[in-house]
C-alpha cells in the first residue's frame, strides 16, 4: 500500500495552490509525469481521488482538501526543524552583558530573550537593572555589552547607539475612574488629579518628563517600587505616568489613557560598545523586532 511522503505532499499542495499539474511541475522543477506520478501514489494512499481533472487545470476534491490542509501544517512543521537545526548549527555562543532600565524589563526584554533564546541555545544573557546614566557608565566602562536605554542619550565615543521606539507615556487611572473608558486625554485636563510619583520631585520623574510650568501637581504618594506605584493606583488612590513599555505587563485593575502632548514621548534606545556585540547581533534584532510588537499590541488595545 503506497504511503503518505513529503514529496507527494510537496506536489499536492503544489498542484491545489496552482490548480494545474504543469505549472505545479514548473513551479517545483519536476517533469510533469513527476508530478502525474506523485498525485497517483498518494491518491492511492489516500484511498480516494485528490483532484478533480477539468478541461482547463484541476480541482481539489473533499479527500484533496483535507489531505492539502495537513500538507500545509507537516511541511511547515519540517521547514521550523530546518530552520532551528540550522539556527543551532550556526548560532551564537557565549556571554552578553545586557543593562536595561526597569520598565524594559516588565515586558521588552523578557520578550526578546524568549525569542532568541530558542534559536541560540548557547548563548547566555546576563541581566543588570538600572537607571540610564547609570548603565551607560557600565557600558563605557566594558562591564556591559549592550544595554536599553532610556531618554535623551549622549553616548561616549566607545559607544553607538540605535533607536528602539519612541514610547508614548500614559496616566494610569483606576479601572472605574472617569478617563479610564478614553483613548487620550490632554495634560492641561490632568491639573486636579491626585498624583503618585516616584520621587519627591516631579520634575525628576516621569511626571516632569511632559508637565509645563502652568500648573504644579498634587502628589498623594510617593513609591519608587513600579509594584507599589500600580498597587496605588488600582486601590483608587491616585494617578500615575507609566511608559508604553510597561502597559503589557499592568494589572486589570489599572487601565491607562494615553497623554495628548507632543512632550509625552520618551525615546527608547539601544546602546552597544562599538568593539563588542552590534545592532546586528541576534539579541539586538530580536529586542528591534519585540519593541515594533509591543507598539503594535500597544495601539491596537487602545483602539479597542
Amino acid at each position: 500500500m503506497a504511503e503518505f511522503t513529503v514529496t507527494g505532499l510537496r506536489v499536492v499542495r503544489a498542484a491545489a495552490r496552482y490548480q494545474s499539474f504543469s505549472r505545479a511541475a514548473e513551479h517545483l522543477g519536476y517533469t510533469q509525469s513527476a508530478v502525474s506520478r506523485q498525485i497517483t501514489l498518494m491518491e492511492q494512499a489516500a484511498g480516494a481521488p485528490l483532484f478533480e481533472r477539468l478541461a482547463r487545470g484541476v480541482r481539489p476534491t473533499a479527500a484533496g482538501r483535507i489531505v492539502v490542509r495537513h500538507a500545509d501544517s507537516v511541511l511547515d512543521t519540517l521547514d521550523n526543524i530546518r530552520g532551528e537545526l540550522r539556527d543551532a548549527s550556526t548560532g551564537v555562543a557565549g556571554r552578553i552583558r545586557l543593562g536595561a532600565f526597569a520598565t524594559a524589563t516588565a515586558a521588552l526584554v523578557p520578550r526578546a530573550l524568549a525569542a532568541v533564546t530558542p534559536r541560540h541555545p548557547m548563548l547566555e544573557v546576563r541581566l543588570r537593572e538600572g537607571l540610564t546614566p547609570g548603565l551607560l557608565a557600565a557600558l563605557s566602562r566594558g562591564r556591559l555589552d549592550m544595554a536599553v536605554l532610556s531618554g535623551e542619550v549622549d553616548p561616549p565615543d566607545t559607544v553607538a547607539t540605535a533607536p528602539l521606539l519612541d514610547d508614548a507615556l500614559y496616566v494610569a487611572a483606576p479601572a472605574r475612574h472617569p478617563l479610564a473608558h478614553r483613548v487620550s486625554v490632554p495634560a492641561e485636563e490632568l491639573r486636579g488629579e491626585r498624583w503618585i510619583i516616584g520621587g519627591e520631585d516631579p520634575r525628576g520623574t516621569l511626571l516632569g518628563a511632559w508637565t509645563g510650568a502652568t500648573w504644579q501637581p498634587i502628589v498623594a504618594y510617593t513609591a519608587r517600587d513600579w509594584g507599589a506605584k500600580l498597587g496605588l493606583v488600582a486601590a483608587g488612590l491616585g494617578v500615575t505616568v507609566v511608559p508604553g513599555l510597561l502597559v503589557p505587563a499592568l494589572p486589570a485593575a489599572v487601565a491607562v489613557v494615553r497623554i495628548d502632548d507632543p512632550a509625552a514621548v520618551r525615546p527608547t534606545v539601544l546602546a552597544y560598545r562599538k568593539r563588542g556585540p552590534d545592532g546586528g547581533h541576534p539579541l539586538a534584532e530580536a529586542l528591534r523586532d519585540t519593541a515594533a510588537v509591543l507598539n503594535a499590541q500597544l495601539r491596537a488595545r487602545l483602539r479597542d
